[in-house]
């Protein structure tokens, strides 16, 4: 009986024990985990930089700027100024033995003219995909117009941008292009005007243009942005390289300011990155983004939004997390840092006004003390001849990004695509594309995590954003970004093999296919233009 109550006994505090030990294990856990959460007492003031607080007033206690990455440390063995493997690979857009001649397909009668849309980069694409709708309509091509009525308002033809005797000379095998609508029984001819779907396949053209072109003789497509399908056969993306690496020239007056913006940057270093930054008003207005500036930001930027009668209501948060909104400045100087470009690196900026003008622009000047524009590296009289137009503005910042050693794109826009492209077609040169969708968590909790945890995330989250080889698989992204039908890659170098990635599947090192990316194209023509440049 005594042992009976002996047990109970022991059995009653045991049932009160186990409760109490699994409450103290509980509040040992979240001790835990709370000071791993915490900020350190220093608040990590590493990444604590100049910025606005809600109220609009700006913390200007710059004090405490050290910078988050010293030049000298090793973040990794890569070389930060090419791209690995880039050696095999190399641009191909020969035509094929089956694609016929011009002068034989082309049919006498029968007229393509095109009036582009948008900014520079977004009238190239119209451009480019305009002589390979002419080709699969056996038309001759006039000569496209430029828009002159859109954003920008440049009044801008494209002779004056463009070399059009060697854009006509260098296409005259694929298709006949001419400089006018010629006279009809001697009278001035107006074609036929008409509308195209946005992304209009080759059976598009031949379906819905080409029975009106047989009737009519000579029809304008109105609004010429993304009027042809992404995937076409590989003949016609190999005319679509041909166009945009080839045959759109600029002028000389601009390739000469160019080419000078170049060499004042190569003698101040060996390499320098190109960065376009993208962080104008009307940017970040269209794009609905916020950035803590408090009511004074979202007044000036909610006055913008307004000129766009069609966008629907703004959710930053949301815009932000879908890549929508370019970085803040001190956002990609920290990323570079993070990347190992040291603050002896040197920064062409290509951009219009800056939104906050010079305070924004502080935290990336002082990571990157060697900072530059087509302002600061030439004078007001070298630029008078190109000023006073948008497209030949924009035209010198593309000579520049397209030469530079190491490319920064801040957003998705044409100007991106377009250089994505061509610096892949020309060596795979590095092209730096922000992973929006993992970088905006990192920033988002940057003071949350150290130093070395923070240069790792970044580093991690950029592998397959950085411009080599094989990082996106053909069905990813625009063709104009991702020209995969011609890239060629050298299967063996002593004999000089080589194949087409367009029908290749050969794999010479791991493939990093990029998942993240968006394939879409905005369908809204408004979101197009201020994407553009």
């Amino acid at each position: 009986m005594a042992s009976s109550r002996r047990r109970h006994h022991f059995f009653t505090r045991g049932r009160w024990l186990i409760p109490a030990i699994t409450v103290a294990s509980v509040f040992l856990l979240l001790f835990f985990f709370l000071s791993i959460l915490a900020p350190s007492p220093n608040g990590n003031r590493i990444f604590l930089l100049p910025r606005r607080d809600s109220s609009g007033e700006n913390d200007d206690a710059i004090e405490d700027f050290p910078l988050p990455v010293p030049a000298k440390e090793k973040v990794s063995k890569r070389d930060m100024w090419s791209s690995r493997n880039s050696n095999l690979f190399y641009g191909c857009s020969d035509a094929s033995n089956k694609f016929r001649k011009a002068q034989d397909i082309t049919h006498p009668n029968r007229y393509l003219l095109i009036v582009t849309s948008g900014g520079l980069n977004q009238q190239r694409t119209g451009i480019t995909d305009a002589v390979v709708a002419a080709r699969i309509l056996n038309a001759t091509l006039v000569v496209p117009k430029l828009d002159k009525s859109s954003y920008w308002k440049d009044s801008s033809v494209f002779s004056d941008i463009f070399d059009v005797d060697w854009f006509i000379k260098y296409l005259a095998k694929d298709v006949t292009v001419v400089k006018e609508l010629p006279l009809r029984k001697g009278q001035i001819w107006l074609p036929y005007r008409m509308r195209v779907p946005r992304k209009c396949s080759d059976r598009c053209y031949i379906h819905r243009v080409l029975p009106v072109l047989k009737k009519k003789h000579a029809v304008q497509i109105m609004k010429f942005d993304y009027r042809l399908a992404n995937s076409l056969d590989t003949d016609f993306q190999k005319l679509r390289c041909r166009v945009n690496y080839h045959a759109l020239k600029f002028v000389d007056p601009i390739l000469r300011m160019g080419e000078k913006l170049v060499q004042r940057m190569r003698m101040k270093s060996k390499h320098f990155i190109a960065l376009h930054l993208r962080f104008e008003p009307d940017m970040l207005a269209f794009s609905g983004c916020y950035y803590g500036g408090g009511d004074k930001e979202r007044e000036e930027l909610g006055k913008i939004r307004k000129k766009w009668r069609t966008l629907p209501e703004s959710h930053p948060d949301k815009a932000r997390r879908h890549e929508r909104c370019p970085m803040t400045p001190e956002e990609v100087g920290l990323m570079l840092r993070s990347l190992g470009y040291g603050e002896d690196v040197h920064i062409y900026v290509a951009s219009g006004e800056i939104y906050g003008g010079n305070e924004t622009l502080t935290p990336l000047k002082a990571l990157f003390p060697n900072f530059y524009t087509k302002d600061t590296l030439a004078s007001k009289d070298e630029l008078e001849p190109f000023s006073a137009f948008s497209s030949r503005m924009a035209a010198l910042d593309f000579i520049v990004c397209d030469e530079s050693d190491v490319f920064v794109a801040n957003n998705h826009g044409n100007m991106a695509k377009i250089l994505a492209g061509r610096r892949r077609y020309f060596g795979h040169k590095p092209t730096i594309r922000p992973n929006g969708r993992k970088l905006f968590r990192v920033f988002l909790n940057k003071n949350y995590m150290s130093h070395k945890e923070f240069v790792y995330r970044i580093n991690k989250y950029q592998k397959g954003f950085m411009g080599g080889p094989k990082e996106m698989s053909p069905t990813w992204g625009v063709f104009h970004e991702n020209p995969y039908s011609c890239i060629c890659e050298k299967v063996d170098n002593s004999i000089g093999g080589e194949v087409s990635n367009s029908t290749s599947h050969v794999e010479t090192f791991t493939r990093v296919t990029n998942t993240n990316y968006d394939p879409d194209t905005p369908d809204d023509p408004e979101v197009d233009v201020l994407l553009s440049d």
